[in-house]
């Protein structure tokens, strides 16, 4: 090959080396990384003599110095820190505030139960539990009634291998000496029942008559003991198969409690809406919105239980002649006064007063006085027409004077005369 071929050769493929080595260091600077601080990106390639080396310069930024802010102690305070995060900031002074702003609740005195003190026996199951909570509640303020809880929370009439209530109830009477009985049974007994050995399943023909039996029983050994009760029937609950169950063993308690001479309190209407609905939310016993159940719809909240005791208070103050709250004619004793004291003065009663007073106050002067009696005032003769019927006399000489014999007509007055007559007479 020629010598000029060969130089040509060799500088195309000079050329073609450059130009693959141009690319290759064009595609490492991009690709490289920016850095911020102040030093600079050298690839390898720089470090060649077929590269000029270069040195960028890169101005140093300035950073403005901190002050120190000075700490000041506030005397009798804690030091504040001020956290970075504004929204924690702001959350945690807007807790604050509210805690500051609830005031604290006063501590109420429990009342001190008197000795001698009315016990209200509850028995039955978890409700029973929840209902002697709300009548805890409710006569919490009356020293003179004092409930006592004996529900077991897994009983009923079902299983009386576990709890046979129709058999404990008498000993727990004789145990207790209650004054009232508030009995609330059946939420655990959606379960088959042994009956002449065999199991009857829920509702059926042989399970109804079995458990009729063991309710029947068990109020008549509450009213063979001489004690008067109530029987507290079933709410609604969530699942509608236990509902309806629910309406069927009400229908039973009402009939075993009316049969032992107690008295069956319905309770349904306040834990439904107005369409027979279960509900969770609804009137308190202030009529205030409230939770009423809780989350599974068995279970009752604090206002639900106590709204169950409101239904069964006013059954109790009339077996008890009590009253919920504190007892509104208990006076503080007064001091006794010895007789002959110049203080002591007498006591004067009022006078009862009569429904057939208009003003229904007694009277319009003070207590003792006498009312002077109105005199009579002269009526005008038009006065006496319009109300008594009586026509005033005519005048002699008029045309309506019919009095025989006829009196004169009285003459007519003159200027000079000092009477003045008119035109009708007295």
């Amino acid at each position: 090959m020629p010598s000029h071929q060969r130089i040509w050769f060799a500088a195309r493929r000079l050329f073609a080396m450059m130009l693959a080595l141009a690319v290759l260091v064009t595609g490492f600077s991009i690709g490289a990384p920016i850095q911020v601080a102040a030093q600079e990106y050298r690839p390898w390639l720089r470090n060649l003599w077929i590269f000029p080396r270069r040195e960028r310069r890169v101005a140093p930024q300035r950073v403005a110095p901190q002050r120190a802010v000075p700490r000041r102690e506030v005397p009798g305070a804690r030091r504040k820190v001020i956290r970075r995060s504004t929204g924690q900031a702001r959350k945690s002074v807007a807790r604050r505030n509210v805690e500051r702003a609830a005031p604290a609740e006063p501590e109420v005195p429990a009342v001190e139960k008197l000795a001698d003190a009315k016990i209200v026996l509850v028995v039955g199951d978890f409700l029973a539990s929840g209902l002697a909570e709300g009548l805890a509640e409710a006569y919490a303020e009356n020293p003179r009634v004092k409930v006592v809880d004996r529900s077991n929370g897994s009983s009923g009439f079902v299983r009386d291998d576990f709890f046979d209530w129709p058999g404990e109830i008498a000993g727990i009477v004789e145990e207790e000496k209650p004054s009232a009985i508030v009995v609330m049974l059946g939420s655990n007994d959606r379960q088959q029942i042994k009956a002449a050995g065999e199991r009857e399943p829920v509702r059926s023909e042989g399970w109804t008559k079995e458990y009729t039996l063991r309710a029947e029983k068990f109020g008549k050994t509450i009213a063979d003991g001489k004690v008067p009760f109530v029987w507290v029937g079933m709410p609604a609950f969530k699942s509608s198969k236990m509902t309806s169950d629910m309406l069927a063993f009400n229908d039973i308690y009402r009939t075993s409690a009316e049969g032992a001479g107690a008295e069956f309190i319905d309770i349904w209407d306040g834990f439904v809406d107005e369409n027979g609905a279960f509900v969770t939310t609804g009137p308190d016993v202030n009529g205030q919105p409230a939770r009423l159940r809780s989350g599974d719809g068995i279970n009752m909240t604090a206002a639900g239980k106590r709204k169950i005791a409101f239904y069964a208070e006013k059954p109790l103050n009339k077996i008890l002649g009590e009253t919920t709250g504190p007892d509104p004619f208990a006076l503080a004793p007064a001091t006794p006064v010895a007789p002959g004291t110049p203080n002591a003065a007498p006591v004067d009663r009022t006078v009862p007063i009569s429904l057939a007073d208009p003003q229904l106050d007694g009277g319009t002067e003070l207590l003792g006085a006498q009312a002077p009696k109105k005199k009579q005032e002269a009526r005008t003769p038009g006065e006496r027409l319009a109300i008594e019927g009586v026509a005033p006399e005519a005048a002699p000489g008029r045309a309506d004077d019919f009095s025989r014999p006829r009196k004169p007509p009285v003459p007519a007055a003159t200027p000079d005369s000092a009477e003045t007559t008119t035109a009708i007479g007295r």
